[in-house]
């Protein structure tokens, strides 16, 4: 009986309707939209998160229990819950108490919606690249500090103008790996309404009766984007392991 169910499943589906992109010429528009929107939203998501993450990071490394306890709580919170939880918290809680100002970016991003989405996704981000940036902190020779405090630096400037410099250049390419999976869970955001690559892909298919072809086209839009990527954060994080070397 399984047999049987397991070949319905592909029989009942034309192999050609994989590849079904007969939408594109009335669509494609759409679909770059949703990719443009894609790339903004991934991009600005992982800016917004850097400082937040940063100062997680030096509140986890603190001598101060407290605070320490409180960046600890803040990072395993955001990451033991589901991004989807909090993306739906936020926007139908948060921001649904607060009014955000409605204005169009760039002619076609609705700020109600890519405020509270970057928002949810920066949040979530900070609480991952706040123990990439510890990593990097701690990955940088102890006697770096020692060296900068018998200079004469307090605590704080030689973690600032010794310590961190070296722990962001140590994690570049890790941040870099960031922005590449930022733009995977940005697809999420279509369940708050973002016109992103997957909400262009179910408009399509609602609106063509197309089920598969536009689901294909997105997976094929996400591999050109992030598989290239990958190769070019590989290759530089090469180089800088050779620079380093020298």
């Amino acid at each position: 009986m399984f047999w049987d169910w397991w070949q319905s499943l592909f029989t009942d589906i034309p192999a050609y309707a994989f590849f079904n992109f007969k939408f594109l010429p009335k669509y494609g528009y759409a679909v770059m939209q949703g990719v443009e929107y894609t790339l903004i939203l991934s991009v600005v998501s992982v800016l917004l998160a850097v400082l937040p993450a940063l100062l997680l990071a030096t509140m986890r490394l603190s001598r101060c229990t407290p605070v320490r306890w409180l960046s600890g709580a803040y990072i395993a919170v955001f990451r033991s819950t589901p991004m989807l939880v909090q993306l739906i918290i936020i926007y139908y809680g948060v921001f649904n108490a607060i009014i955000v100002p409605k204005f169009m970016i760039l002619g076609f991003i609705d700020s109600a919606r890519f405020i509270p989405g970057v928002v949810a996704l920066a949040i979530n981000s900070s609480a991952y690249v706040a123990e990439i940036f510890r990593a990097g902190i701690l990955a940088v020779d102890s006697g770096q500090m020692e060296a900068a405090r018998s200079l004469g630096l307090s605590q704080s400037q030689s973690m600032r103008l010794v310590i961190l410099p070296q722990a962001i250049k140590n994690v570049l390419p890790a941040l870099a790996n960031e922005v590449v999976t930022m733009i995977k869970e940005s697809s999420i955001c279509m369940m708050i309404g973002m016109s992103e690559i997957m909400f262009a892909a179910q408009t399509i298919a609602g609106s063509t009766y197309i089920s598969v072809g536009p689901y294909m086209l997105a997976a094929i839009i996400y591999f050109v984007i992030n598989y290239p990527t990958s190769k070019v954060i590989e290759h530089i994080e090469r180089r800088m392991r050779r620079g380093d070397k020298h």
